[in-house]
This record gives structure tokens, sequence and C-alpha cells, in this order.
């Protein structure tokens, strides 16, 4: 007995699997416009991937954190994450919204955002986010 009805079901679950492991690399993302960044990661979100992040993810990039859930994001050895304050106010209020009560508070706790970077590295990094 054929079901014919069922390779459209299987082609779906298939590649639903497919979406779901997808995974992104950041390996040395220095940024940009933040407007762009937030839009980039957003589309990403909804494709459900997942991060690696395995060098620098600094400035704009960094917007990722309030699109991929951590438990979809790990970190290497050499991950980092560049904090600072955005040229424009807004988009230094979009990234600020963007990170997790705990990075905040880790952020402040490292003299808060400014013109000059705070580099997030190991082992700090592991303390936020599983290890890849």
């Amino acid at each position: 007995m054929k079901l014919p009805f069922l390779l459209p079901i299987v082609a779906l679950l298939v590649a639903a699997g497919v979406a779901r492991s997808e995974t992104i690399d950041v390996d040395d993302s220095h940024g940009g416009r933040v407007a762009e960044y937030d839009a980039r990661w957003s589309g990403l979100a909804a494709r459900s991937v997942n991060v690696r992040i395995v060098g620098p993810c600094q400035s704009a990039c960094t917007v990722l954190l309030g699109h991929i859930p951590r438990s979809r994001i790990c970190v290497t050895p050499d991950a980092s994450f560049g904090f600072h304050l955005a040229k424009r106010e807004s988009a230094t209020a979009t990234l600020w919204r963007a990170y997790p009560g705990d990075i905040r508070q880790w952020i402040n706790q490292q003299g808060g955002l400014n013109v000059g970077f705070i580099w997030m590295r190991a082992p700090d990094t592991y303390r936020y986010f599983k290890k890849c």
C-alpha cells in the first residue's frame, strides 16, 4: 500500500530538522549599524538558529543577546563580547534593552558602558553561556 500523502509531511519534518540544526559561527564581527544587526539577528532567531561564538562579537553584534535564546548560544575559549556606548543614544538604548539582566549587571560591575570597550572573555563567558 502506497501512502503518497505522507511525502509532504516527511519533507516538512526533514526541513524542520535542518532549520533547527542550522548553526551560525560568529568569529570576527566588529559590529556596525545597530539597526542592521538587530534586523539580522531577529530574522535568524525566527529560523531558530544556533549560534557558536568562536571569536570577537563586538559593538552592534552583541544585540544578538536580545534575539537568540541563551540555550542556543555556545562559546569557545576564543569567544569574546565587546560592549560599549553606540554613537547614537537610540542605538545604545537598543543594545541595552537587548542584554539580559545578568549581562547588564556584569557590564555595570565593570564600570558600565562607555566609549571604550568592555570585554567579556573566558572564564566570564563560561558563567553566562555554555561551552561549545
